[in-house]
């Protein structure tokens, strides 16, 4: 009996037992995939005078000013450390400092130095490759895949993390109009499973062959789409033409009954103002998503999104400004509105990235690195607090393995990623499968979290 199977008969028999079966709430995880290697050391910076003084003895040419800095104030800081952020970043230090100043409406967190490992690793083991290392540590391809995937050496069948979850919890919504995984950025590794796929859809809607642009029944467009409609509604005496026309038809249904509740969500309901460009409409659309779940007859569910052009090697200073700007209005927005929609608190919204980058400048802009600094954003959150072990950023400290300020993971992905999955509804049990390196860094039988960026309570 394969590994599949048996969780499937495991789920079922839980469901079966007194106190199991399927959860009344609904919860929706959402990645934000900043694609290119997303300078993160310039989003979130040392803003005491000794560090900031490091800082910039380092990243020479490329260093914020002190004086330019977002101030965020963290929830009982540790020691004398202040942080602050990049002067583009004005709506997320709303959401670290709390929402229109109310404290109990931190939404925002960071993860730092976080990135990919296979076990916990130190500098000695790594120079002397005395311990297994991610594979292609500084490939954009690789790390990418490894990101969304959690398995840093390689699966002989890729299937992404969140497609791995959805395998072992897609009994939760047995009612389901659609897949668990809905991708807004076309196909992706990171929602495909060994028995689950993705659903892709675009910030308009479902991919379908009626939509609204058709006109009338002399558009070409929709002569086309009646005639593969027809085809595919034919009875045909050979098995695969037949099995091929059912399986589109059902596939061309659920699409259309996806666009009908997305065509016809209340635009009342969401009043947020969004920007207007490609990654804001994309939130946008996320939120009412997120809001029909219910009707989709999904209790869990995630969304990815993409934003790629983040591999400056080249004009960091003014690119990054342009796209953290970008980035900032569309998770603002994209936060506020769940706020408005009642669903903040069954939300979580995270970002992924290739690698770090280098702290030494190239002249013009950074170099491939490794640990990096991540997101994490919703009402589930303990906002407002930087987790993790920021780095020291003086080049060929401990923190540093090389060329030029690559800094050693302190938080590995699987730590990152645990924490969202026990509240996305992942049990202990199945959590070696979702996450195949996880008893490398944390007990998972224990009654504590890794990295604890949860709210107490929100959990089990």
């Amino acid at each position: 009996m394969n590994m599949i199977l048996q969780l499937k008969l495991a789920n079922q028999a839980a469901a079966q037992q007194p106190g199991g079966g399927i959860p009344s709430d609904h919860k929706s995880l959402v990645c934000v995939f900043l694609q290119g290697g997303n300078d993160s050391f310039n989003m979130l910076i040392p803003r005491d005078s000794v560090r900031h003084a490091v800082y910039s003895t380092t990243r020479s040419n490329l260093a914020i000013p002190l004086a330019n800095l977002r101030s965020i104030q963290e929830t009982a800081p540790s020691g004398t450390d202040l942080y602050g952020l990049h002067p583009s970043l004005a709506g997320l230090q709303e959401l670290f400092n709390g929402i229109g100043g109310d404290n109990a409406k931190r939404r925002l967190a960071f993860v730092s130095n976080v990135g990919t490992l296979i076990q916990p690793t130190t500098k000695a083991q790594y120079l002397a490759e005395t311990v297994p290392l991610p594979r292609a540590l500084f490939s954009h391809s690789d790390q990418i895949d490894q990101w969304q995937t959690s398995v840093p050496q390689g699966l002989t069948q890729l299937a992404g993390w969140a497609g791995r979850a959805a395998d072992v919890l897609h009994s939760v919504s047995n009612n389901a109009q659609t897949a668990m995984n809905i991708s807004l950025a076309g196909n992706n590794l990171f929602q495909v499973g060994n028995q689950t796929q993705q659903f892709v859809v675009t910030s308009s809607g479902a991919l379908s062959l009626t939509t609204p642009a058709e006109g009338s029944a002399t558009n070409p467009l929709k002569i086309k789409n009646d005639g593969h409609r027809s085809l595919i509604e034919q009875q045909y005496d050979n098995l695969i033409e037949q099995s091929y026309a059912q399986i589109t038809k059902g596939s061309l249904d659920l699409q259309q009954y996806f666009q009908t509740l997305f065509n016809n969500f209340n635009n009342a309901l969401l009043t947020t103002p969004f920007p207007n460009n490609y990654l804001a409409q994309q939130f946008r659309a996320a939120a009412k998503i997120i809001y029909l779940r219910e009707a989709l007859g999904l209790r869990r569910q995630t969304l990815f999104l993409s934003f790629g052009g983040w591999d400056h090697h080249d004009e960091l200073l003014t690119t990054q400004s342009g796209m953290l700007a970008v980035l900032d209005g569309a998770l603002t927005a994209f936060q506020k509105a769940l706020e408005e929609l009642g669903v903040a608190d069954s939300t979580i919204t995270f970002t992924a990235s290739d690698f770090g980058r280098t702290m030494r400048s190239n002249g013009r802009g950074t170099d491939h690195a490794w640990g990096g600094n991540a997101m994490v954003m919703g009402g589930p959150i303990q906002g407002g607090k930087i987790f993790g072990t920021f780095p020291n950023q003086e080049l060929e400290s401990n923190d540093d393995v090389g060329y030029g300020g690559r800094f050693l993971p302190t938080t590995s992905v699987d730590e990152f990623f645990y924490e969202m999955l026990r509240w996305f509804g992942v049990s202990k049990a199945n959590m070696p499968y979702v996450l195949p390196n996880i008893g490398n860094f944390h007990d998972i039988n224990s009654s504590s979290l890794p990295i604890n960026y949860l709210k107490p309570g929100t959990w089990a």
